[in-house]
This record gives structure tokens, sequence and C-alpha cells, in this order.
């Protein structure tokens, strides 16, 4: 498969390039060595040319068949022309553009930040120009600080196996084998989900638990992932989690949309802090951690009624900053 592969895209590029029709012996020699000097290969030759020329043509490629002189057409030679293998050029609104720079900066500290800086940079190179006032209404907020999450990510972007040792709490490390489908964050955490070799069924880790280094075995594109998979709903069913907290929260009007959008009711214009007015009430549900996190993040705009315990924690972290 690879070998073929880099045949048809050698066979694109060397079509591409010519400003006039190339005959079927240079392609021959040029690209099907195994043919070139063998009389008794011409005909699987032809075969395998013929299968060639039908893959670029699934894939969209426009080979175009033309006389390889302007006076004879007994010889035929082949190329494929820039103007039907070019991509429409690419344009951005200033509100896209400003998606695109936020995706960027919510990678900023983990392990794509190069692959988003280089994209950034790119699209300025192309002219795009990127409100950077607006980007800081979002604060870099996804981290992948464990050391599983980039061989894991590499593993899913190639459709490898790959095998780690896996800890649960209270048991001894065991190693596992692992076709990962995706790599996910759910309730703060990075978990990879795919299909467990040895267990012989769907199953989700979570990186933080991964004990040393994690391998990637065998060859690339060595499994499909099952068509229609949603890796997220996967890995929402099988992690385990606690139940949900009902919280009360005190949002500033015009701010908190995150938590406005999850709520189950709103009580607006009511008194807050030292009975200030201009704030809502806001009952949501979650886990803990995230509700914490949200309230935490929404800076003064935000104060955590109930329950107690929660407000505590927020307390407590608010206390710790300080001093």
């Amino acid at each position: 498969m690879a070998e073929k592969s880099e045949r048809l895209l050698n066979l694109y590029i060397m079509l591409l390039a010519q400003t006039r029709f190339v005959s079927k012996q240079d392609i021959r020699r040029a690209h099907y060595g195994e043919y070139a000097d063998n009389p008794r290969g011409h005909e699987a030759f032809e075969k395998a040319f013929e299968r060639d020329k039908d893959d670029l043509r699934e894939l969209g490629v426009v080979i175009e068949v033309g006389s390889l002189d302007n006076y004879f057409d007994d010889e035929l030679g082949y190329r494929i022309s820039p103007d039907t293998s070019s991509l429409p050029e690419i344009r951005f609104g200033a509100d896209e553009a400003a998606v695109l720079g936020i995706a960027a900066r919510a990678w900023e500290q983990a392990t794509l930040a190069r692959a988003t800086t280089e994209a950034m940079r790119k699209l300025a190179a192309q002219g795009v120009e990127i409100d950077t006032s607006r980007l800081d209404l979002v604060p870099p907020s996804l981290r992948a600080e464990e050391p599983a999450f980039d061989a894991c990510w590499e593993a899913t972007q190639k459709r490898r196996v790959i095998t780690f040792d896996y800890r649960r709490p209270g048991e001894e490390a065991a190693s596992r084998r692992l076709q990962p489908w995706g790599v996910v964050r759910s309730s703060g955490r990075w978990y990879v989900v795919g299909f467990d070799l040895d267990r012989q069924a769907e199953r989700v880790f979570r990186l933080s638990r991964v004990q040393g280094k994690v391998t990637l075995t065998g060859k690339s594109a060595a499994y499909d992932v099952p068509a229609g998979t949603d890796v997220q709903a996967v890995a929402h069913n099988l992690v385990h989690r606690t139940p949900d907290i009902e919280a009360t929260v005190l949002v500033r009007q015009r701010t908190g949309v995150a938590l406005r959008r999850q709520s189950s009711s709103i009580e607006e214009d009511v008194a807050g802090p030292d009975d200030a007015s201009g704030w809502d009430r806001v009952t949501v549900s979650g886990q803990a951690r995230d509700l914490v996190g949200s309230v935490l993040a929404l800076g003064p705009n935000a104060v955590l009624e109930t329950p107690a315990d929660l407000r505590s924690d927020v307390v407590s972290r608010l206390r710790g900053v300080a001093s």
C-alpha cells in the first residue's frame, strides 16, 4: 500500500510539473522501473499504468491526453494541468479569522502549539488580518501536560497500536494494548479511547494514570475506526462519573455566557454582594471540579452561593491566590 501511494504521488508530481505531454515510454522509465527495459513487461506495465490512472481520476485528478507532435498524432502523451488541480483561493472574514485565532490561542500552552503557531503564520503570510484584541476575550484553556498525550495523539493520527502500563487506584500497573480511536477531554482530564486488544472491547484510559512511556507498535493504518463512532460519546459512557451537583451562582449581568447556557433556571436582576444591583442568580448542575473552575474563571463577575462545601472550595482557592 505504501509503495502504491508513493508511486501515485510521484506520477502525479511528474505529470503536474510538465509543460508538454509526456510519452508512455518516459513515464515507464521514470516510475515503473521493473518494466523499463523488459520487453516482456510491456503488458504488465500497461495494466499497472491504467490502474494508476484510474486511481488518480477517482481522487478527482484530471489527466489530459494529447499528441506528442503538433503534426503527427500517432503517439499520445499525458499531463496534468495546474488549472484543474489548484485549490481555489481561500478567504476568511474577520469573524472567521478571529475564531481561528481563538483556536490557536487555546492550544498556546499545549502540545499542538507548534502546529497552531505555524498555521497562524501561514495565514498571516496570506494577508489574513486577525484582530488580536478579540482574542483576549477567551483565555487559553486547553492544556495537555500528561507525558502520554503526545504519543497517544500521534497514534490516533497514524492509526497505530500502542502499548503502555496503566495503573488504576489501589491496583498494580498492568500492561495494555490499544487501538486508539481518539483523545478527548472530559471533566478537566484527558482520556484516550479505543479498542482494547486484550479484552476485545471498547475501553477508555485516563492519561494521568499511564505509567512510563507509551510505545507505538506495528504499521500505520493498521486498523479502521468503526464507522459512525462518536469518540466523545464513548468516553462519556465509559468514564466513571460522580453524580452532578446543583449549585447557585450569582453572575454579573452580561457575563458568564457559558454558565448561563447550561443553567436550569435564571433569576434576573437580584441583589448581589453587598446588596449591589446588576446581578442574576443562575442555577446550574455539573461536576464539582468543573463548577469551581467556571466560577474562578469569571473572577469578580461570579460568586458561588451554594452548596456550602463548594463555596468553601472557591474561597480557599482565592485565598491561596491572594497569599
